[in-house]
């Protein structure tokens, strides 16, 4: 079961104390900024995960305005859309609600649950002044040059802790998802063996304590060089691992050796 701490109370919760019931996932925005791509970001892998664990899930986007900047920047980073209205959820059975929201605006949401984000910083080179939240779509602009490095980037970080954003940082992200897919590429050649239990349990225990994607990218970096694991088996962790971290890590299969 996917726990998250809660910011209000600072104590774990159920993400979803019925399982087969509607959980909401409402995200906060106040940008357009980088801030924000990264509370929708979470908002997103919460779903990918209430998902996996066999719960429906509805979102919605509560902003000051209608932010087509931050929606573009969203759909290129892979983030599921967001409905602006919380009307669509009524008569379903919604069994709780989750709010996505910047740390520093933790108090401000509506009843129930808060999953509070780190701001993220991004210093455009060397010496230069980091852009946090007044840098609006100029600096998403920059920042989505790459839009699966970034979000390479984002999940290698634990949401409670600033992002910290440079050149290089989204290059050695890029430089690390692209030797992940040509891994994946060929390990792809090899027979089909099924996902390791041991590794399964890992993974899961990893994203179900409160959603712990540092620890995923971990387990995934283990099974990278470990010794015993069929290259077959290490294809399927990868695409498993995936439905959740939505880097496209099968982007190359197919593509020449």
């Amino acid at each position: 079961m996917l726990r998250i701490l809660d910011a209000r109370t600072g104590e774990p919760v159920p993400a979803a104390p019925a399982r087969r019931g509607l959980t909401r996932i409402e995200a906060h925005a106040f940008g357009p900024d980088p801030t924000a791509l990264r509370v929708l970001l979470t908002a997103d892998l919460l779903v990918r995960a209430l998902e996996l664990g066999g719960t429906p899930v509805w979102t919605s986007l509560t902003a000051p305005r209608d932010q087509p900047e931050l929606r573009t920047a969203g759909t290129r980073l892979a983030i599921r859309p967001f409905e602006f209205s919380r009307d669509l959820a009524s008569g379903l059975g919604e069994a709780q609600a989750l709010h996505v929201v910047r740390r520093d605006a933790a108090e401000s949401v509506g009843e129930g649950p808060v999953v509070a984000v780190a701001e993220v910083e991004w210093v455009p080179g060397t010496g230069g002044e980091p852009a946090r939240d007044g840098g609006g779509p100029a600096v998403l602009s920059a920042l989505l040059s790459d839009p699966s490095a970034l979000r390479l980037a984002l999940l290698a970080v634990p949401r409670a802790e600033p992002a910290r954003l440079d050149p290089a940082t989204l290059e050695e992200a890029a430089c690390g998802l692209a030797r992940w897919r040509r891994a994946v590429a060929g390990w792809a050649r090899r027979p089909s063996r099924p996902v390791p239990g041991e590794v399964r349990d890992r993974l899961r225990a990893a994203w179900e304590d409160d959603l712990d994607l540092p620890a995923v990218l971990g387990v995934l970096r283990e099974v990278e060089s470990a010794p015993g694991i069929p290259d077959g088996a290490r294809f399927e962790t990868y695409a498993y691992a995936d439905r959740l971290l939505a880097l496209d890590l099968v982007r190359d299969l197919g593509s020449p050796a």
